[in-house]
């Protein structure tokens, strides 16, 4: 049954029944305290209770934090997740309770940003926030439905077709050349890139011992879609392997991702080269291995594509290269 008491000129609304959490909340008026604590009985009386007690004590930004802590370590770009759940810890949004988080508010929240950055990485945002919300539901008792299910998603932005000409590979690899204070590493990393189609996170997990330089081959453990893989290597990709120093540490390429990244930007700006991101070496390597590897399961074998339909946007061959095949 529900009790009301008058505290500091408002009202507490009490409602107490037996298998259930007590459930508690303060009003303006008695009325409105009277209103909610019937809502609330009726609710049990259906079967339709929901206890927002923790969502409502809940911020956003605490779920972050939480899944920060005890999840986001297990995944495979740990690192990168991390820094980037933390700056959206510290958005206005993630000062919201959960049970306030609104489907408006979100909607608002991607309306900001999408002023302030890329459509696609406002996807990736929304996508990371409907993950977190979905596990809190499940795992810690946040008894809310998933605001960012019900908001409209930017549209996808088109697929990336950068493919690097000979003359920027040139330029580029000149740029990175390790004189000064430049990183020995970021040369050798690009041109291995480039010579296998390897994702940046499967080379700078690649282990000497994990390299066969007579049978010229690089085994990769764990890759992105979650399966082992054996990368065949070219005469230029064990060419560049026998001339690289053997770390300590045993990693062929033994730096961050971000320490890689931050190198690869600034041999950009250097070689003058705009619209360029690290993957699209990859691009750019498997669409030269189209031309040696017309079979494109043998094409997929070494780049590692499951799908023939995410292969196909990798492959960007030009309308002249074809028009040279068809005679």
């Amino acid at each position: 049954m529900a009790s009301f008491r008058q505290r500091g000129g408002k009202w507490q609304a009490r409602v107490l029944r037996d298998g259930y959490p007590d459930q508690a909340k303060t009003f303006e008026s008695r009325a409105d305290a009277e209103r909610w604590a019937r809502a609330v009985e009726s609710s049990i009386d259906k079967g339709q209770f929901v206890d927002i007690n923790e969502a409502q004590r809940t911020t956003l930004g605490d779920v972050i934090a939480r899944y920060v802590t005890e999840v986001t370590p297990s995944m495979k770009s740990a690192e990168a997740d991390t820094i980037r759940l933390n700056a959206l810890k510290r958005r206005p949004i993630a000062a919201w309770s959960m049970a306030n988080l609104s489907a408006a508010r979100i909607a608002a929240f991607r309306d900001e940003r999408l002023k302030q950055v890329s459509a696609g990485t406002v996807i990736r945002e929304l996508a990371y926030l409907s993950a977190i919300i979905n596990h809190a539901r499940r795992e810690w008792g946040i008894n809310v439905p998933n605001p960012v299910q019900m908001v409209r998603k930017p549209s996808s932005p088109p697929a990336r077709a950068r493919v690097l000409s000979d003359e920027e590979i040139s330029k580029l690899l000149h740029a990175l050349e390790p004189t000064g204070r430049r990183s020995h590493w970021t040369k050798p990393a690009v041109q291995l890139a480039l010579a296998t189609a390897m994702r940046r996170g499967e080379l700078l997990s690649l282990r000497w011992e994990h390299v066969d330089l007579l049978a010229r081959t690089a085994f990769l453990p764990d890759t992105k879609n979650g399966d082992s893989r054996t990368v065949p290597l070219s005469s230029s990709a064990v060419k560049i392997l026998m001339e690289l120093p053997r770390h300590i540490g045993g990693f062929v390429i033994p730096v961050t991702a971000f320490t890689l990244d931050a190198a690869f930007k600034r041999g950009l700006a250097r070689a003058g080269l705009d619209d360029l991101r690290f993957h699209d070496l990859r691009r750019t390597a498997i669409t030269r291995m189209a031309v040696k590897l017309p079979n494109v399961i043998e094409l997929a074998a070494v780049s590692g594509h499951k799908s023939l339909m995410v292969l196909k946007r990798y492959y960007r061959p030009t309308a002249m290269e074809l028009a040279q095949k068809l005679g």
